[in-house]
C-alpha cells in the first residue's frame, strides 16, 4: 500500500515573507523600537577633548547641566566601551591618524559629536598648515555643534538630535552587506608593475 501524502494545493500553502534582510526578518517591529530606545538611552562617551571646548564639555557633564539624566554617561574606560565619541577642539594633521584609530576600535554601533567650530571646519585656524579642515575630513560624524566655543546647552541640544537620529535607525539599514563595489570604493588601485614600458 502506497503512503505517500497527497499534494497541498497552491491556494493553501503560506506566503513567502518578505526579505528585508537577516536582521530584519529575525527582529520584528517592536523589537527594533526597543533595540533603539537601548542604545538611544545608554550613550557612553568616549571624549576626546583637544581644546577649549574640551571644558565646555566637562560643564556639560557637571551637576548644572548633568546630561547624565538624558541617558549619556560620560567618560567611558576606552573606545572599546564607548558608543559614542565627542570630538571637542582643534584637530591637527598630527592628531588626525590618532582620533582615526581609537574610531575604529569603537564597537558598532557607534556614532560621532564634532563639537565646537575647530573640530567642524578648522574654526579660526581653518588656514594654518597643520590643522585637519573638520573631522569629517577622517572620520564620519553624526552630528554637528557649532560655537568657539560653543556653550553646553548647546551640547545638550546636539546629543537630542543625535537620539532623534538613533530612534529613528533601521537595523536593516545598519547591518546590511554591502555590495562589492561599496566595498572596493576606497580601494587604491595598484601601481603597473615594473619592466613594463620603458620610454
Amino acid at each position: 500500500m502506497d503512503v505517500t501524502p497527497a499534494p497541498v494545493p497552491e491556494a493553501q500553502l503560506l506566503p513567502e515573507p518578505r526579505r528585508l534582510g537577516t536582521l530584519a526578518r529575525l527582529a520584528p517591529e517592536p523589537m527594533k523600537v526597543v533595540l533603539n530606545w537601548g542604545r538611544r538611552y545608554s550613550l557612553w562617551v568616549f571624549n576626546f577633548g583637544l581644546a577649549c571646548c574640551a571644558i565646555e564639555f566637562i560643564a556639560a557633564s557637571m551637576s548644572r547641566h548633568d546630561f547624565i539624566r538624558l541617558g549619556v554617561i560620560p567618560f567611558a574606560p576606552g573606545p572599546r566601551q564607548a558608543d559614542l565619541m565627542i570630538v571637542s577642539g582643534t584637530v591637527t594633521d598630527k592628531m588626525a591618524p590618532a582620533v582615526k584609530r581609537l574610531y575604529e576600535q569603537m564597537p558598532e554601533p557607534k556614532y560621532v559629536i564634532s563639537f565646537g567650530a575647530c573640530s567642524n571646519c578648522g574654526g579660526p585656524y581653518w588656514d594654518s598648515y597643520s590643522v585637519t579642515k573638520g573631522v569629517d575630513q577622517i572620520i564620519p560624524v553624526d552630528v554637528y555643534v557649532p560655537g568657539c566655543p560653543p556653550r553646553p546647552e548647546a551640547l545638550l541640544q546636539g546629543i537630542l538630535k543625535l537620539q532623534e537620529k538613533i530612534a529613528r535607525e533601521s537595523l536593516n539599514e545598519r547591518y546590511s552587506r554591502p555590495s562589492a563595489a561599496q566595498l572596493s570604493s576606497g580601494l587604491v588601485t595598484a601601481p603597473p608593475a615594473p619592466g613594463g614600458d620603458d620610454r
